[in-house]
């Protein structure tokens, strides 16, 4: 495993923002396990966080120009990963969206940076239905931005309708605009992580179990 993917669960377990146990999803699966990217709730958990982020993203040696957080936890995220990369020497322009339009002062629905011509790195927390990915695509195209990839943190590689489909929404997204999805770790991470960790043992079967239920093709 990479070691940006094993910083990240170990941050994601310090923080809280990965817990086990019983979780009822909107879905109304039954999860093993929870994240809530809005644990990462500190300046040193954040700018961990983004290093996570920045180690997956260069891995990948993709091609961006600017870094776009959707609201709400997008904004944070890419703010944090724009820190990042400042830090190791690239000042990157940064732009976000609200949820509705401003009709006072600057007006609009987007917040920061102009997106024309900029090829444009999407950084959020996870893809669930894919819904709110979709919105800030057509923001991005309808202000002359080019997407260019989606940055998540956790890919739960989770089918969103196995009776249709074994495809992940992650899978789904990527495959409808033809961008690449980049997760900083997978389910098939954590379960690899758990393995090797005494602690998490216990966890394991309870994650196998609920991916084979549940899991993307490329997992199941």
């Amino acid at each position: 495993m990479n070691d940006h993917r094993t910083r990240f669960l170990q941050l994601a377990l310090r923080a809280e923002a990965l817990r086990f146990g019983e979780f009822t999803l909107k879905s109304g699966r039954i999860s093993p396990y929870f994240f809530n990217a809005g644990r990462f709730d500190s300046g040193a958990a954040l700018a961990g966080l983004a290093a996570c982020y920045a180690d997956a993203v260069d891995a990948r040696g993709l091609q961006f120009d600017l870094l776009f957080g959707p609201a709400y936890k997008g904004i944070p995220l890419a703010t944090a990963l724009a820190c990042e990369y400042a830090r190791r020497g690239r000042d990157l322009p940064l732009a976000f969206n609200r949820k509705e339009a401003k009709a006072h002062g600057e007006g609009g629905m987007l917040i920061g940076a102009p997106l024309q011509g900029r090829r444009v790195l999407i950084v959020d927390d996870v893809i669930t239905a894919g819904t709110a990915i979709r919105e800030a695509l057509a923001l991005i195209r309808d202000a002359g931005g080019i997407p260019a990839a989606i940055a998540i943190a956790l890919d739960r590689q989770e089918a969103v309708d196995p009776a249709v489909s074994r495809r992940s929404a992650a899978e789904t997204v990527a495959a409808e605009h033809g961008l690449p999805v980049i997760a900083v770790a997978t389910l098939a991470d954590l379960l690899a992580f758990a393995g090797d960790s005494p602690a998490l043992r216990g966890q394991r079967e309870r994650l196998l179990a609920y991916r084979a239920a549940y899991g993307s093709a490329t997992e199941a």
